[in-house]
């Protein structure tokens, strides 16, 4: 009987331990910077004072000191210096751009929401405006905020006005930010934790009028709602609408026309040392997505048939039946194709002075799975034996001044080349071709190679490029009609002439595609748009 109160003891002891060790893990996770990479997305608060069809909007929900220190807590050891410094670069310089002294103006107070939208102005003489809205994490930081942004500038010479709209007290002037040539600035202040700072007082009452109403703010409009919900984790939020596509995110203006592109709404969020971008973007219904029927079977052959190490490899489905808008995507991803190396290059073989028509041709005839693949010693591209037959690219041929030839390979398969040739110089010059691709048969897989060196490492070699394949596994798109896995030298590359890339650049003060170390893509249809997800990783 007596070890009836004894177990009670013990149990109970237990209870209380595992009580204190559940409690102090849940402290731990809550205030763990890793927690960047679960955060559930909601509903900006600043959001209802964004109009509804506004050309884009920023939305940063979290701590500005989280990033400095999830930076700092996911690099290598050695690294964890220069990669929070960099991560505060980015964030001080973006606070500058917009006149404003991270440090001394906003660091003692700033909470988990900061957001900028540009905002149409609605007259020909105000255009378009921008919205800035800081939140803050305690109670009289933003108070004290706009008490002393005003008293800077009216010691500057601003000419200060207060005034009341809608039951909500404003302060404007004509002053400037910091750093920056005098323009109209209007603040409010909402609920005494967030700031509004407008580029003028009618761009800061058109905040106020929509956000009165629902239906015509982001935060009460469906699509947006929906758009949160079906995203549902990130630490940043974006919208875009055409007119600021091309300008603020660098895509090209003839696609968005084209494919009738209506909005977008992307979220950014940390996943150890890479980042994730979820995109939603919607579709006129009259461009609703192709849905073509991935063969996964095919696929995954295509992929363990595959040998040698690759910069670049990219699986496509049905690319013969992409619609036309997106028919330019999928011929650039091919034109990424490089010249081989000149110290891979076949000697009796120059290097082409432009890219190869093959793999446009091959893919214009192939109703997929296609895997297309790059190396030091060119392109290679995958399909089924007869998925296109050789004879199906004879057509083009002539118009691109190909000729086709058969060629045996000593202790290999007989393979089929083309080439193109050129006039010399002088008529004492001998006549020279330049071998423009060449196809060999492997059971039910054809090879199609830029040049004869890749077709053999790929006869000779057995190990495949685990790293790309581990990208597009890690990517988890695998129905995908594009999937697109790269090194780092080659995702550099690409991210380089990108726009957005150089003004993040620029507001960090350095370059930053040194310490890309890897870049995924895919592209996927849905009911009512696109879904493209993209996966950056740094070193």
């Amino acid at each position: 009987m007596k070890a009836r109160p004894f177990l009670a003891v013990v149990l109970a002891v237990a209870i209380v331990l595992a009580s204190l060790g559940f409690g102090g893990w849940w402290i731990v996770l809550r205030q763990s910077p890793l927690k960047l990479q679960n955060q559930l997305l909601a509903v900006p608060m600043a959001a209802r004072f964004v109009p509804r069809l506004t050309p884009l909007s920023l939305y940063w929900l979290t701590d500005p000191e989280q990033p400095v220190v999830y930076g700092r807590a996911v690099a290598p050891t050695a690294r964890r210096h220069q990669a929070a410094a960099t991560v505060a670069r980015l964030r001080d310089g973006a606070f500058a751009a917009a006149g404003i002294d991270y440090q001394a103006e906003l660091a003692s107070w700033l909470g988990p929401e900061t957001s900028l939208a540009l905002i149409n102005g609605g007259s020909s003489e105000a255009p378009q405006g921008w919205l800035l809205a800081l939140r803050s994490r305690h109670g009289d930081g933003a108070r004290r905020f706009l008490q002393r942004f005003w008293q800077v500038r009216s010691l500057a010479g601003t000419d200060v006005q207060v005034s009341t709209y809608r039951g909500m007290g404003l302060i404007s002037g004509r002053g400037a930010l910091v750093g920056s040539t005098p323009m109209p600035l209007a603040t409010a202040l909402i609920n005494d934790d967030l700031v509004l700072i407008a580029s003028g007082q009618g761009v800061l009452q058109q905040a106020l009028d929509v956000s009165q109403i629902d239906g015509l703010n982001q935060a009460t409009t469906a699509s947006f709602q929906a758009g949160v919900k079906r995203l549902a984790q990130g630490s940043a939020l974006l919208t875009a609408r055409p007119e600021a596509m091309a300008p603020w995110l660098g895509l090209p203006k003839d696609l968005i026309d084209q494919a009738g592109v209506k909005d977008l709404l992307a979220t950014l969020r940390p996943e150890r040392g890479t980042l994730v971008a979820d995109v939603v973007v919607g579709l006129d219904e009259g461009n609703l997505p192709w849905r073509p029927l991935p063969d996964t079977s095919r696929t995954a052959a295509l992929l363990a048939a595959l040998h040698g190490q690759k910069s670049s490899l990219a699986l496509l489905q049905n690319p013969a039946g992409w619609p036309a808008p997106w028919q330019p995507l999928l011929q650039a991803i091919l034109a990424e194709t490089s010249s081989p190396d000149s110290t891979s290059a076949e000697p009796t073989s120059p290097e082409p002075t432009t890219p190869s028509p093959i793999p446009a041709l091959v893919a214009l005839a192939d109703a997929g799975p296609l895997l297309w693949s790059e190396a030091a010693e060119g392109w290679q591209i995958g399909t089924g034996l007869n998925q296109p037959a050789p004879e199906a690219l004879d057509g083009a041929l002539p118009g691109q001044g190909l000729i086709t030839a058969p060629l045996a390979v000593e202790g290999g398969p007989p393979l089929q080349v083309w080439t193109r040739l050129k006039s010399p110089a002088s008529v004492r010059e001998p006549l020279q071709a330049s071998l423009e691709g060449a196809r060999s048969a492997e059971g039910t897989i054809a090879w199609w190679g830029q040049t004869l060196a890749v077709l053999q490492q790929q006869r000779d070699l057995r190990q495949g490029p685990q790293q790309r394949q581990n990208q597009l596994t890690e990517l988890a798109m695998p129905k995908a009609p594009l999937q697109w896995a790269m090194a780092g030298p080659k995702a550099q590359g690409l991210i380089q002439g990108w726009g957005t890339w150089r003004l993040l650049s620029g507001l960090a003060g350095q370059p930053l595609a040194a310490s890309v170390d890897g870049l995924t893509v895919g592209l996927e249809p849905e009911t009512n748009g696109l879904h493209f997800k993209a996966r950056l990783s740094f070193a």
